[in-house]
């Protein structure tokens, strides 16, 4: 699996991430525990929340569903983030890794390394064998 340094703006992504879990964490019903940050190819970036219940839907999703609803299709970097974790980062779900591979294989995806350290790998390695969709 290829890895590569986070730079400067993705540490302002994991940053990005962990301010809107801070803006919306609700602590009276513990909702609203993972916070995400999405830039795509334009620079723009995109942020929410998770949002619990019986159904929850991760803050990947919801970040990706509030780029994509603003026009976006090129990403380029996503990063989930709890108050708690090493370094904010924390890695996507298998879900959330799915659905990266079947949107944008290719996009960067912050996690810690063995070592504790934020580094950027592609959605498609955080998921090997996944499921693709058959065309005919």
């Amino acid at each position: 699996m290829e890895r590569a340094e986070c730079n400067e703006a993705d540490m302002a992504l994991i940053e990005a991430a962990l301010e809107v879990l801070k803006e919306n964490f609700d602590d009276g019903v513990y909702r609203h525990t993972v916070g995400c940050a999405l830039r795509c190819a334009n620079g723009k970036i995109y942020r929410g929340v998770n949002c619990d219940g019986i159904h929850g839907s991760c803050a990947e999703y919801i970040t990706m569903g509030i780029a994509i609803s603003a026009g976006e299709r090129e990403f380029e970097t996503i990063v989930a983030a709890h108050e708690k974790a090493p370094n904010g980062v924390i890695p996507p779900c298998g879900n959330c890794r799915q659905m990266l591979f079947e949107y944008c294989p290719e996009i960067n995806v912050i996690v810690n390394d063995e070592r504790g350290k934020p580094v950027k790998v592609q959605a498609k390695d955080l998921l090997p064998f996944a499921w693709a969709p058959i065309v005919c």
